[in-house]
């Protein structure tokens, strides 16, 4: 490992820190040095112990339960949880946001905080106080104004200004732009400079290495639970192939497999086709979220779809899948040159569609059960007898795509919440796959997820469409588009507005097509 060496005092030490839970070592001595008033950024692959490092630093993991030492500010800390390590201006904003969304801004501010006297809360400090850290982190939005009715990316913006009012020294950023479109992650990664500016330390957890070149002074590379080596961005060694080989172990020569290109029968019928397909908005009835889509994909082919915040994708994969948002939908849906219903989930699913959603936490996984139960979720039937699941054979299942799906886990009981991002996806996965679909929408299947995490689902897929499946892709990543598929679809204020074969696709001519005028 590469120690901080030189430059100003650090704020922050943790010295040969080890995490274990039952039946797996989540760190095995790891170190992690932060210089005063610097942004450093911790990478890694998902499960290389990022998270857990932060949550021992934070409290949530209290002293007592892991071994090793953490200085701050020259002081030795056993902070017995998260109210201990804030009381010292530590600050952890997670990935999953800890807002309660009908609360106003300023009551999410301020709350386990608040401006009382003898148990009455001051409204007008409230308030003021509250508009001024919204200054600080450049909102403009009333502090009475509630969490539901701003976006996630102001929603960002709000857990920083909260964590401000804490008086915060050291800032811990959890994926923060994992959720973000690319204007809202160019705002906070500039705030974060700013923050920089004022004296604030930041750590960053990041998947993506142009944000670490951009903003972070330097970078410590975790895997398997240990620590690679911290280097100076600024220094210049902290390429992106440094990086990536650090964080996988081996040169990464190729970001995606290689890839036959497309080569069906063209009087085939579609494996799936949308034709004049419109999705008004759940509540603003009168507004159109998809407008007349006509789309098609065939046995083999992997067809992107591309837009950007707002364009309409998820609304469209959704409406498809059993209508699962949307009001007043219309269009037709052809299977195979047949016209089919999906207008509930059971009827998608027994026509073969399969629907991976962006939110795997939310909708994607039952995150309190085991990966075995996740897996054989979605086709129940197929490990049933007279109506009874054999828990044998839905072990065996189980275990067979925990193989094929490389899911690092020491068992197919685990809970699907102890695991990594990447881990998670790849049950969300293993559990439609099983299922047999002849048609999968993806929606942003490796958002969150680390380069190491991501070859491997592509590679997944990528043998899916090997094997006659007919696959959409939905991604904000351009150059993942570009690297997978063999056409895309553009959309832009829910219509298309253009399609693209692999042969003239540069992200050049997408983001082209993403921006169109379609009014």
């Amino acid at each position: 490992m590469t120690a901080h060496t030189g430059g100003p005092a650090p704020i922050l030490e943790m010295r040969s820190i080890v995490k274990t839970f039952p039946g797996v070592r989540a760190l095995s001595d790891v170190s992690l040095t932060v210089a005063q008033g610097e942004v450093h950024a911790v990478c890694g692959e998902n499960g290389a112990g990022k998270s857990t490092l932060m949550k021992v630093l934070s409290g949530v993991h209290p002293h007592g339960s892991y071994e090793g030492e953490i200085l701050f500010e020259g002081s030795p800390c056993a902070f017995r949880d998260i109210r201990a390590s804030e009381a010292q201006g530590i600050v952890i904003i997670h990935q999953e946001l800890a807002l309660i969304p009908y609360l106003s801004i300023a009551e999410n501010i301020f709350l386990g905080n608040e401006h009382a006297t003898r148990g009455f809360i001051s409204w007008n400090d409230t308030l003021g106080h509250a508009a001024s850290l919204l200054g600080r982190v450049g909102l403009d939005e009333r502090p009475q104004t509630r969490v539901a009715d701003i976006g996630v990316g102001k929603q960002q913006l709000v857990e920083i200004a909260k964590a401000l009012a804490k008086r915060v020294k050291l800032l811990i950023l959890d994926e923060p732009t994992a959720a973000l479109n690319d204007g809202d992650s160019a705002r906070l990664l500039r705030l974060i400079r700013e923050l920089k500016e004022q004296g604030i330390t930041s750590i960053i957890i990041s998947h993506k290495l142009n944000e670490i070149a951009e903003v972070a002074d330097s970078v410590t590379i975790l895997r398997d639970g240990r620590t690679i080596e911290t280097l100076g961005v600024r220094a210049g060694s902290a390429t992106e192939d440094r990086i990536i080989r650090g964080m996988v172990g081996r040169d990464l020569d190729q970001r995606f497999p290689e890839r036959t290109p497309y080569e069906g029968d063209p009087g085939a019928h579609p494996a799936l086709e949308l034709r004049d397909w419109t999705v008004h908005h759940p509540i603003d009835q009168q507004r159109k979220v998809v407008d007349g889509v006509s789309v098609q994909v065939r046995r083999g082919e992997i067809v992107g779809i591309a837009g950007l915040m707002g364009a309409g994708r998820t609304e469209l994969a959704m409406s498809v899948f059993g209508r699962s948002y949307g009001r007043n939908i219309s269009g037709t849906v052809l299977k195979d040159g047949r016209e089919i219903g999906t207008r509930t989930v059971p009827e998608a699913v027994a026509h073969g569609i399969a629907y991976v959603t962006e939110d795997r936490k939310r909708y994607g996984l039952n995150l309190i059960d085991t990966i075995g139960r996740n897996i054989t979720l979605s086709a129940l039937s197929k490990v049933a007898r007279h109506g009874v699941v054999d828990e044998h054979e839905e072990t065996r299942v189980a275990e067979s795509y925990r193989a094929r799906m490389n899911i690092k886990a020491p068992t197919v009981f685990e809970q699907a919440g102890r695991l990594s991002g990447g881990n998670q996806q790849k049950v969300v996965l293993g559990k439609w796959i099983f299922a047999g679909p002849e048609v999968l929408i993806l929606d942003e299947p490796t958002r969150g997820i680390d380069v190491g995490a991501k070859y491997e689902i592509y590679t997944v897929i990528d043998r899916l469409a090997a094997e006659g499946k007919a696959v959409i892709f939905i991604s904000s990543e351009l150059p993942e588009l570009l690297g997978m598929c063999d056409r895309v679809y553009t959309m832009a204020a829910g219509r298309l507005t253009g399609e693209i074969p692999r042969a003239e696709a540069t992200q050049e001519v997408l983001m082209r097509h993403m921006t169109k005028n379609t009014r």
